[in-house]
């Protein structure tokens, strides 16, 4: 596909660079003019000079950077290092085909920074979008993680690196339900309930089974030959034949009842909150407050909008060790539902709660978690020779890490949660 150099937003109505070097010709001039007319920058002072340009090839979508800034006047609260996010990536189709999924996230970062959001997120500068190609861009603050009293980043789906994954679990769960609280409470700022209504229709069509029930047998065949071929990756329990044989029998069940299940999911008013789909441990930065207390603020809100809470939940968790899902469940239920009805959004039942998880796990991973095995023997073609998930290919390759992760997280949850 061609690039765009340029193209007029829908949300502030100027032009926004489509592309890094867009930006870089865009130079002082552009972000001065877009910081004042989101209002992040005062009229009174000015960007003079850009420091660092540097590309940030991380993530699955889009090109980012690393962006620092210098001002007329410095301010503390004025951030000069900036991290750029492009919902395009004009070279790569794979990545650019994933162009939409930024438009929700520009939106609300363009709202997030209104008084009363209850949560921490980084400040945004410039949030833009246009919506008939794709095409976006935004400006935020760059989370500062080993500087000062701010932990260092940790990555997707490796949390045996993380010292005390319970308390670091029980600070994102906390900031999820205290942001899904307020939301019920009616007291989040204006703009999230202008630019995020709920559409029960539209969330019920999300996320489908794509498959009849002898395709879905055939995917769990190829789980399961992959289990007999790689048995060092994988935890005994979701192994067992008996569980196997489990799988062929109760999986296509989940299809023949989807319908009723998400219009169960997405029926009660009470479990519907503007919540942040994807808070795995490495959209988070923590830091300790004056008491000593762990505290974190959430980035990468992709796709965000108001869904059944139990998307919050998995969202949060789907990244976490097995052995943290089967020790403390459910303190970590009781303690959503703790700070959710703290944050006035009313009292939840922490057994009704973990239904609704079990309930949307069971089709979130039909629709995407069968689909994991060709995924990660196309990353790692030569698996026999990895000792455990230990292996440094798996650190190395983030696709194969999180799929393989992510499948026995799912695996683990039908066994031990029997979704059946």
């Amino acid at each position: 596909m061609a690039a765009i150099d340029w193209i007029e937003g829908d949300i502030w109505g100027i032009d926004m660079p489509c592309h890094p070097e867009a930006l870089r010709q865009g130079g002082v001039a552009f972000l001065d003019k877009a910081f004042k007319r989101t209002g992040a920058l005062p009229a009174d002072n000015a960007v003079v000079a850009i420091t660092r340009f540097e590309d940030c090839p991380r993530g699955s979508t889009g090109r980012k950077l690393l962006l620092s800034v210098e001002y007329a006047k410095d301010s503390p609260g004025l951030h000069k290092d900036l991290f750029v996010k492009f919902s395009r990536a004009f070279d790569d189709p794979l990545r650019d085909n994933q162009r939409f999924e930024m438009e929700l996230e520009a939106r609300f970062a363009a709202v997030s920074s209104e008084p009363g959001f209850p949560i921490a997120v980084p400040a945004c500068y410039f949030s833009e979008f246009h919506h008939e190609t794709g095409t976006g861009v935004m400006m935020t603050q760059c989370v500062p993680y080993g500087i000062g009293n701010v932990e260092p980043h940790y990555e997707k789906c490796q949390d045996w690196k993380v010292p005390d994954q319970f308390e670091h679990y029980r600070a994102l769960i906390a900031t999820n339900a205290r942001l899904a609280g307020t939301h019920r409470a009616g007291r989040l700022p204006g703009g999230i309930y202008r630019n995020f209504p709920f559409d029960a229709e539209r969330a019920a069509a999300a996320d489908p089974i794509r498959y009849d029930a002898q395709k879905l047998r055939n995917r769990i065949s190829r789980y399961i030959d992959f289990c007999e071929r790689y048995p060092q990756l994988l935890p005994a329990n979701i192994r067992d034949p008996r569980f196997h044989a489990r799988l062929m029998d109760e999986i296509p069940r989940f299809l023949e009842h989807e319908h009723a299940i998400k219009h169960w999911l997405y029926s009660q008013p009470d479990y519907i909150v503007f919540c942040h789909w994807n808070a795995n441990i490495d959209n988070a930065w923590f830091w300790r407050d004056d008491s000593g207390a762990l505290q974190c603020g959430l980035f990468d809100w992709g796709r965000v909008r108001q869904l059944n809470l139990a998307y919050s939940l998995w969202g949060c968790l789907c990244a976490a060790e097995t052995t943290l899902w089967d020790a403390h469940l459910d303190d970590l239920l009781a303690l959503f539902a703790s700070e959710f009805e703290r944050a006035g959004g009313g009292r939840l039942d922490p057994q009704e709660v973990r239904l609704h998880m079990d309930l949307l796990i069971g089709l979130l991973g039909i629709c995407w978690l069968l689909d994991t095995v060709p995924l990660i023997l196309r990353e790692i073609p030569d698996l026999d020779t990895a000792g455990d998930r230990f292996d440094p290919r798996f650190a190395a390759s983030e696709l194969a890490r999180t799929q393989l992760h992510m499948l026995t997280v799912f695996m683990n949850l039908w066994e031990t949660h029997d979704l059946g």
